[in-house]
């Protein structure tokens, strides 16, 4: 269930990024009247803006729709949500006795 999600996730991300490059922004009219470019398109001038951000706004949806989920999931599971909680906090082992700390109070003279 969890690998159909993030499937879904990874291509509503790729279309919501496709169709934002897509379309132009309010200021490509200007530079059209320059004639750095055509304003038209396949679908006309309006025809392609509400065609584009009416599929911008679904992937937008199914993106945050998965986004959900997949947290929902990850909160959910048996397995660690962090890296905190995964590292094992017991000191390994290796058969020695534990050092005595040292008395600073005493001093330790060499012998010579």
């Amino acid at each position: 269930m969890e690998t159909i999600v993030w499937v879904l996730h990874v291509i509503a991300a790729a279309s919501v990024i496709g169709l934002v490059l897509l379309q132009h922004g309010k200021g490509a009219d200007m530079g059209a009247g320059f004639g750095s470019g055509a304003s038209g398109s396949l679908f006309g001038v309006s025809g392609s803006a509400n065609l584009l951000s009416r599929a911008t706004a679904v992937a937008v949806t199914v993106f945050f729709i998965t986004s959900m989920s997949l947290a929902y999931l990850a909160s959910h599971s048996g397995r660690h949500a962090s890296v905190v909680h995964a590292i094992d906090t017991k000191l390994p082992d290796a058969g020695k006795k534990p050092v005595k700390p040292v008395d600073p109070s005493r001093s330790q003279e060499v012998p010579q």
